[in-house]
C-alpha cells in the first residue's frame, strides 16, 4: 500500500460519497496523502476532507466521518481515524507496510519504476525556448511528463511558457567548463523561479561529500558495487525477510508521487531533492547494515534482503538522474 494506492482508495471513496448522494461536491482531479509527521496518528494522512467541507456546505469533521466509513472496509488498511478539524489519518497492517512487494515492484520495472499513466489524456505543448536554462527544465518537463502518460505535443508559439529565471550572461558557456551532467544539475536542482546555484565555480566537479551531485551519483556507484562483491561472494540479491530501513522504504515508495508532482507542477527541482534525499537514506541504511557478510559471516537470507533493497534504491537514483538527463556510472 503506497501513497498513490492511498490516494485512488480516498478519491474511490470521495466519488462513491458523491454517487450515493451523501456529499454533494465536486470531484477533485487527484487527493494529496501524505506520511504522518512525527508524534501524529498512523502512518498516512489525508486533509480531503478540509477541501471539500465548503462546497459541501458542511463541517470538514462530518465530510471526513462521511468518508471514513468508506475507506475503513478497504483491503491493505487496518483503520481510519478522523482527528483534529476533519483529518483523515490511516493505519497499515504490519504486511501492507512491509518492504517486500515494494522492492519486488521496483525490481520488475527497473529504472521505469515510477512512470504511469496518471496524465494519460492530458495534451501540452510549449513554447519555443533560446534561454540556456529555460531550454534544459522544459526539456526535462517534457520528459516528465511523458513519463506520466501525457502526451507532448510540438513547441509551437502559442504553447505553453514556463517562468524560468535565466542565467546570467557569464554562465552560458556552462557546458563547456562543468560538462553535461554537472551543467544540466546546476540549472535544475534549483526551483525554475529561483536563480539557479553552482553555476559560477567547480564545486559540482568536486569528489566529495558537500557535494550533491556526487552524492547521488555515488550512492548509485555504491549500489552497483554492492552487486559485483555479492556475485563474488556467490550470492544475489532477493527479498527473502523483511529489512528495517523505514526511512529508505518511504522514500522509494513516494517516489512515483514525486514525479507526478514534479510533472504537474513543472518543478524538475523535486526529482533533484528527492534523488538527494534517496541518497542520503541509502547510506544511513548501508552504514547501519551491510548488505555484504563480515568478516567470516556467510551470506544469509539477511544480506540478500538487504541487497535486494540497496539494488531497488540504485533503480530509483538511475531512473531519476535519466529523468533529468544526467549519467549515471557504474563506477566513480
Amino acid at each position: 500500500m503506497t501513497p498513490a494506492d492511498l490516494s485512488r482508495t480516498v478519491l474511490h471513496a470521495v466519488r462513491r460519497a458523491v454517487d450515493e448522494n451523501a456529499l454533494r461536491a465536486p470531484v477533485p482531479a487527484r487527493v494529496r496523502v501524505e506520511r504522518t509527521r512525527p508524534g501524529g496518528r498512523g502512518h498516512y494522512a489525508c486533509a480531503v476532507a478540509l477541501q471539500l467541507a465548503g462546497p459541501a456546505a458542511l463541517p470538514a469533521r462530518d465530510v471526513a466521518e462521511i468518508l471514513r466509513e468508506r475507506i475503513r472496509e478497504a483491503p491493505g488498511i487496518a483503520g481510519v481515524e478522523v482527528t483534529g478539524p476533519g483529518f483523515l489519518n490511516f493505519t497499515l497492517p504490519a504486511a501492507a507496510r512491509g518492504l517486500g512487494p515494494l522492492v519486488r515492484t521496483i525490481r520488475e520495472r527497473g529504472t521505469g519504476y515510477g512512470h504511469g499513466d496518471a496524465l494519460a489524456g492530458t495534451s501540452v505543448s510549449f513554447a519555443p525556448v533560446e534561454e540556456l536554462r529555460a531550454r534544459v527544465v522544459t526539456d526535462t518537463v517534457e520528459r516528465l511528463l511523458r513519463a506520466r502518460g501525457a502526451t507532448v505535443g510540438e513547441r509551437t508559439a502559442d504553447g505553453e511558457a514556463l517562468h524560468v529565471v535565466p542565467v546570467p550572461a557569464a554562465d552560458r558557456d556552462l557546458y563547456e567548463r562543468l560538462g553535461t551532467d554537472a551543467a544540466r544539475w546546476a540549472l535544475l536542482r534549483a526551483a525554475p523561479h529561483d536563480r539557479p546555484r553552482g553555476t559560477g565555480g567547480t564545486e559540482l566537479l568536486v569528489q566529495q561529500e558537500g557535494n550533491p551531485l556526487f552524492r547521488v551519483r555515488y550512492a548509485y556507484a555504491r549500489t552497483r558495487a554492492l552487486s559485483g562483491n555479492a556475485r563474488r561472494l556467490g550470492f544475489d540479491a532477493g527479498y527473502e525477510q523483511e529489512v528495517d530501513a523505514p526511512a529508505l522504504g518511504a522514500l522509494l515508495a513516494d517516489h512515483p508521487e514525486v514525479l507526478a508532482a514534479a510533472a504537474r507542477h513543472r518543478e524538475p527541482d523535486r526529482v533533484a531533492r528527492q534523488l538527494e534525499a534517496v541518497a542520503a537514506a541509502f547510506f544511513d541504511f548501508h552504514d547501519s547494515a551491510s548488505p555484504l557478510p563480515v568478516g567470516d559471516e556467510k551470506p544469509s537470507a539477511a544480506h540478500r534482503s538487504r541487497l535486494a533493497l540497496a539494488e531497488a534504491a540504485g533503480t530509483v537514483l538511475a531512473g531519476g538522474l535519466s529523468l533529468l538527463g544526467v549519467s549515471a556510472p557504474e563506477v566513480l
